[in-house]
């Protein structure tokens, strides 16, 4: 690991004004990062340690009824929060199904969405990699690509995003509340990973010196805590990144659906939101027929960016069963193995 400056700052303003110099990186837990420096993937030539800043650590109810989580919050606190959880269930879910619960209690909102692809490529420095260094070429499209990306992918890079945590985000219209030297500006999740394209190295919105202070939920996200799921298929049920993921938020009346989320993971270089998928569900019954509907819908634009064609049809499966889950009702218990398809129901209560 190279040499680098670390600073220490005691405001917002004094962060960003330490980052806006070349090569700076915000720390916060630095579950991702740390390790990306270690392995020579990323240099940094100064760490501005944020973990300090006040106001950043908290979970605030709005007047409107809509949430404000604070970057600084950390993954399990959020989870772990009652009236979050009953509120926002297949957030907490999500959350739960990612990494250990030691990661969980280190890694913090904002890191949460700023996490690097793990393409095995990415992180091999005697690999070709566009995102790691520019116009080197991708190595991936000849080499090891099932986990690899089946939406939006372009030449340039098929790396899949590894966020479980940004998928039910995405699908329940999140904002991102970022502060910059131009003062403070807010961006839909949705917008904010940015696809491949021919810049696979900019991945997402922020400039230098941005720093991500919070995420917001608006208050019609709460109207689907009654019909709300998290579901991820990975290659072993503890400590994966997903395979293929789908949040499902449905809100039914006298029914039918009529309002639906729907989001994936691990299927594109972002979380991936189906807004025609969406339009299929509205004013239909809640049956199989019509998950399947949404599930072509949803995939309809996937080609296969190596030999990953079964994660198309697995894909499509996952939402059909995130949906179906979804409409059976948000159970009382997170799940004991939270978002998985082969999990019992026994587990934590969700306004424990």
């Amino acid at each position: 690991m190279k040499n680098f400056d670390y600073v220490r700052p005691s405001t917002v303003s004094e962060a960003i004004a330490a980052a806006t110099e070349p090569d700076a990186a915000y720390l916060a837990a630095g579950t991702n990062l740390l390790d990306l420096m270690k392995g020579g993937v990323v240099h940094p030539n100064r760490l501005v340690d944020v973990t300090r800043l006040p106001g950043l650590d908290r979970i605030e109810h709005l007047p409107d009824g809509g949430v404000r989580i604070g970057a600084l919050v950390r993954n399990a606190d959020l989870a772990h929060d009652p009236d979050f959880a009953r509120s926002y269930p297949s957030i907490a879910e999500a959350l739960l199904s990612g990494a250990s619960a030691q990661l969980r209690n280190a890694a913090t909102v904002g890191g949460n969405l700023l996490q690097r692809t793990r393409c095995s490529y990415f992180y091999d420095v005697a690999s070709a990699c566009n995102k790691r260094e520019p116009g080197s070429g991708c190595d991936a499209h000849d080499g090891e690509n099932r986990l690899h990306a089946v939406l939006g992918w372009s030449e340039a890079c098929i790396a899949t995003h590894p966020s479980d945590f940004c998928v039910p985000l995405v699908a329940l219209d999140a904002v991102v509340e970022i502060e910059g030297r131009t003062g403070r500006r807010e961006v839909a999740l949705e917008a904010f990973h940015l696809p491949p394209g021919d810049t696979p190295e900019r991945e997402n919105v922020l400039e230098p010196g941005d720093l991500i202070v919070a995420l917001r939920l608006p208050s019609e996200a709460r109207s689907f805590s009654a019909h709300a799921r998290y579901l991820k298929v990975r290659e072993r049920t503890s400590y994966a990144f997903a395979v293929v993921s789908a949040a499902a938020a449905l809100r039914i009346e006298g029914g039918a659906i009529w309002d639906a989320r729907l989001a994936l993971g691990g299927v594109a270089t972002k979380p991936w939101r189906a807004r025609a998928a969406e339009k299929i569900l509205a004013g239909c019954n809640p049956d199989l027929a019509t998950f399947r509907a949404a599930a072509e819908t949803a995939l309809a634009d996937a080609k296969p960016s190596g030999n990953n064609q079964f994660k198309i049809a697995l894909a499509r499966r996952i939402v059909v069963r995130a949906l179906t889950l979804a409409a059976a009702g948000t159970p009382r218990r997170i799940p004991a193995l939270p978002a998985s398809p082969f999990s019992s129901i026994s587990g934590a209560l969700h306004g424990a």
